[in-house]
């Protein structure tokens, strides 16, 4: 058959495949060229094919506070608040910025102080409330960052900007740009795993949150549930024995790549990469997600939940052992910190749920030699103002503020035993050392041995990326 004879369809087949084997020996050269120079021992290597230096971090386990935890509460002592208790927030203070629909029609705007006591900790002399005494015993380990700012005012947007780089949903979220950029290390469990605690309200969490966006199918997070199987349909149904499911697994691949002969989609390939990574997966989490190997005083250290699947507890230990297997991004979302009332009563129920099990966390890391190259991340998507949201009374509550804010880092190569950043006498703005969202994720992406900017994707006529044109790598931070 010649070029005259071709039908549009077939001519267009014939040069999109040679245009992907052009495409297949440039990633081959590329990954031989990376392989001269790189450690990596991934199963797939990602479009890097290594890192663009020596890591500080191979993975990241990110401890999300959903709802916006009280820094004024927790991790950043404001001594003046008690003192001013009820005085009305000096305009000098405020400078006319925008404050939500639930207290801007507030006629009055009193300052209220932490009803809980606070004390310094470690070498730093890092200041953290009593609500937090496990979190307070690894201060040496810990980077807490005071300076934390963001535009985002509501939670959905400011979820979704912590965790895609975007206010606005339909970006690749973190983990599925790591995904996508240094692929996978363990080829019997995804890179990018999900785990949220049950029972839990306040604000929703939406699969957009660990969804891949416009990058491949493959790299979105797969959510764990607190169930007899923790993944939906992975399990055989009754009567499917493992042979009969690799037979119809074979046949269906077989499809798929008659399929992909015919009309070169690289979904396809990803549809057969899923059929495939889930039948490992009905082996590996199993055994992955089965407490009974560990120790008791392993256990006891995470606090009586453990036990109890779906918990926070649970889920920190189950952290760790998917650190252990390589896992390379683990995302846990604990809700309902979103206090705009009832706050003195409700945040010690919180701190009494996530700070023993986080702490936990960090310190079995290290024990087990992971700390140094796993990069634990604690915080939410912003604070809570320094006024009290309505009138003040004893069970009052804070409204979202996002001018400034705290988190907290352990391992990984950041900077231990320190505080990075300063907000005002108030607590309310940012006075030295701001830290955007964007720049967080530079400096995380740094230590994962990643250039922010060499990290992109194009979609539509664009080049994206996590940092989108933002993000500067936070030097005081790193170790």
């Amino acid at each position: 058959m010649n070029a005259a004879t071709l039908s549009r369809r077939q001519m267009l087949n014939r040069f999109g495949m040679g245009l992907g084997g052009m495409a297949l020996a440039e990633m081959l050269g590329k990954e031989q060229a990376f392989g001269a120079s790189s450690s990596t021992t991934a199963v797939d290597r990602g479009v890097l094919g290594g890192t663009h230096w020596a890591p500080k971090a191979k993975r990241i386990i990110y401890l999300f506070m959903s709802g916006g935890p009280s820094h004024l509460d927790l991790l950043d002592y404001k001594p003046v608040l008690n003192q001013r208790h009820g005085e009305q927030l000096p305009d000098s203070v405020r400078s006319g910025q925008r404050l939500t629909g639930m207290s801007g029609n507030q006629s009055s705007i009193p300052l209220v102080g932490s009803p809980f006591k606070f004390a310094q900790y470690g070498q730093s002399g890092a200041w953290f409330s009593d609500l937090l005494p496990h979190t307070a015993s690894i201060s040496d380990e810990l980077c807490v960052v005071r300076s934390m700012f963001t535009e985002s005012i509501n939670h959905g947007p400011g979820v979704t900007f912590f965790q895609t780089g975007s206010q606005i949903a339909g970006r690749p979220s973190m983990g599925s740009w790591l995904s996508y950029g240094l692929g996978q290390e363990n080829a019997n469990l995804p890179s990018f795993v999900v785990l949220i605690t049950k029972g839990k309200g306040g604000q929703p969490l939406g699969s957009h949150l660990w969804g891949s966006g416009f990058l491949p199918t493959k790299h979105q997070g797969v959510l764990f549930r607190a169930a007899k199987d923790p993944v939906l349909y992975l399990g055989n149904p009754d009567g499917v024995s493992a042979e009969t499911r690799r037979l119809m697994l074979d046949r269906l691949k077989d499809l798929h790549e008659h399929q992909f002969a015919g009309t070169p989609d690289a979904e396809i390939q990803n549809r057969i990469d899923h059929y495939e990574m889930a039948y490992r997966m009905q082996t590996s989490i199993p055994e992955v997600s089965d407490f009974s190997d560990e120790p008791q005083h392993v256990l006891d250290s995470y606090g009586p939940d453990v036990k109890t699947p779906g918990t926070f507890a649970a889920n920190c230990l189950l952290a760790r052992r998917l650190a252990e297997k390589d896992v390379r991004f683990i995302q846990l979302y604990h809700q309902d910190w979103d206090h705009h009332g009832g706050l003195p009563g409700a945040l010690p129920k919180l701190c009494k749920e996530t700070d023993q099990p986080a702490a936990a966390l960090v310190k079995d890391l290290k024990q087990r030699g992971l700390l140094d190259d796993t990069l634990v991340v604690w915080g939410g998507e912003f604070g809570r103002t320094n006024y009290c949201q309505g009138k003040i009374q004893p069970n009052f509550g804070r409204d979202h503020h996002p001018r400034c804010f705290s988190v907290w880092m352990a391992g990984g190569g950041v900077k231990a035993g320190s505080v990075y950043g300063e907000t005002c006498e108030f607590g309310y703005n940012v006075v030295r050392d701001g830290v955007h969202i964007h720049d967080f994720h530079a400096t995380l992406m740094h230590l994962l041995g990643i250039d922010h900017e060499r990290l992109t994707y194009k979609f539509q006529g664009r080049r994206y990326r996590l940092t989108d044109v933002h993000g500067h790598l936070v030097k005081g931070m790193v170790g």
